[in-house]
């Protein structure tokens, strides 16, 4: 067992992590991930937010809050920057899907390397390229490769390496929170509640950041805050000394990795599968609010919609590490999903924005409980080796959802308006219960 960590964050993280020890005896699915989860124990005393700040210090957490908002930024910040640079919407939703397409390309990518060689390296040399990619995209949309301008191909390219690049910091955050916490189901559910918070929280602020940026100075200029943001936070986050939690060499170390049976690839899926339907949701309600907005003159406001959705799922996020502890994810999952079905009906309802405001805000209620239970759930189905890969495939599988539902949604906004768009949405939270019962059964039956 390893020492009680410090009594005060003031001390600094490095005596509450540990370092990685020579690997024991391989650990089954749905236990704490990484080499330091054998010697893991809960945080003695204190509130939930308390024990989050004794296992890595008090500046690790804005340290991975703001080391992740370069990807809030870069999708947004390419539509602009393309739409800007071409005179065509087409254009910057295609440079915008290109970066999508990247993230969850890459994402997974990172994450399985990260598994392998440890985070460290894999964020340094994503730092490196990232801020290479971006340079790239802005010389793409800057140098004239013809009389018509920028050439479009050229820009599409490097959005998709911009997108492909982006250290998938909050995927990996997750994975050392689950190393960190180790069997302390409360701890776990307080940094995991926390993580989706923060996400929400970020990708309200990224694109606010880009629209205020590219309004008073340039389209470029996002661009290059974000490049300063990943090359200067980015490799801090590699280095903090919570990274000690999931040693990547010393589980590669241990031996090849044995093959995943049908059913673990199975328990696996069904959480990412659950995430695509999410992020289905939320293409489907972007498109929906948009054509909403439109009936009053107010396109431009369904960004602003739906930032309300973010606000009451993010403070539910957070509501999760007080739920009690017999309700297993299992059943938390079904039951948040059921809610977030039901509730999403409620879209149907406004005919003025002021009703859409508050059917929103009750819509996303379950929707931060759903997220931090996909995760805790993905996680607990995942071996402790493979932690990075299914944490940036659950990730990944938001972006997917989020194309396919702007998709499915733009063609249903066009043939029924508004109802059309959120019937999409309320489609993919069907869904989202069908994914959660299905994952519920066959974790019950492997019991």
């Amino acid at each position: 067992m390893t020492t009680a960590p410090p009594a005060h964050p003031s001390t600094g993280p490095l005596a509450a992590v540990p370092a990685p020890a020579v690997p024991g005896p391989a650990v089954s699915p749905g236990t704490a991930a990484g080499p330091a989860a054998a010697s893991a124990r809960p945080a003695a005393g204190g509130g939930p937010w308390t024990r989050l700040v004794r296992l890595t210090g008090l500046g690790f957490l804005p340290l991975a809050l703001l080391a992740r908002l370069p990807m809030a930024m870069v999708t947004v910040g390419t539509l602009t920057l393309a739409t800007a640079v071409t005179g065509s919407y087409a254009a910057g939703g295609l440079a915008a899907g290109a970066v999508g397409i990247g993230a969850a390309a890459g994402g997974p990518l990172a994450g399985a390397l990260a598994d392998r060689a440890g985070q460290r390296p894999v964020l340094l040399v994503l730092a490196l390229l990232h801020a290479v990619s971006t340079a790239l995209l802005l010389a793409a949309a800057h140098v004239p490769l013809g009389p018509g301008g920028p050439a479009l191909p050229a820009v599409v390219a490097a959005a998709l390496l911009v997108g492909a690049t982006c250290p998938p910091v909050g995927p990996l955050v997750r994975v050392r929170w689950r190393a960190l916490a180790g069997p302390d189901r409360r701890t776990l559910d307080t940094a995991l509640s926390y993580e989706s918070t923060a996400d929400e929280l970020t990708f309200v602020l990224g694109p606010a950041l880009v629209g205020l940026l590219a309004s008073l100075v340039a389209p470029w200029l996002p661009f290059v805050l974000s490049a300063l943001l990943v090359l200067l936070l980015v490799p801090a986050f590699a280095l903090h000394p919570s990274g000690r939690a999931v040693a990547g060499p010393a589980r590669a170390a241990a031996g090849p990795r044995a093959p995943m049976s049908a059913r673990e690839r199975v328990l696996v899926l069904l959480p990412v599968l659950g995430m695509v339907a999410m992020g289905t949701f939320f293409g489907a309600l972007q498109n929906g609010l948009a054509a909403f907005g439109g009936r009053f003159g107010l396109e431009s406001a369904a960004g602003l919609l739906y930032a309300v959705l973010g606000l009451s799922s993010a403070a539910a996020a957070l509501s999760v590490a007080w739920w009690p502890q017999r309700l297993r994810p299992g059943a938390r999952w079904v039951g948040s999903a059921a809610a977030m079905a039901g509730l999403s009906l409620l879209l149907l309802a406004p005919a003025t924005v002021p009703a859409m405001v508050v059917a929103l805000l009750v819509a996303g209620i379950p929707v931060g409980p759903v997220m931090v239970t996909i995760f805790t759930v993905g996680g607990d189905a995942a071996r402790p080796e493979r932690q990075g890969t299914v944490m940036t495939l659950l990730a990944g599988g938001v972006v997917l959802g989020t194309a396919l539902g702007a998709a499915l949604a733009g063609s249903l906004a066009e043939l029924a308006g508004p109802d059309g768009a959120f019937a999409a949405a309320i489609g993919a939270a069907a869904a989202m219960v069908l994914v959660s019962g299905a994952s519920a059964l066959l974790t019950r039956s492997r019991r």
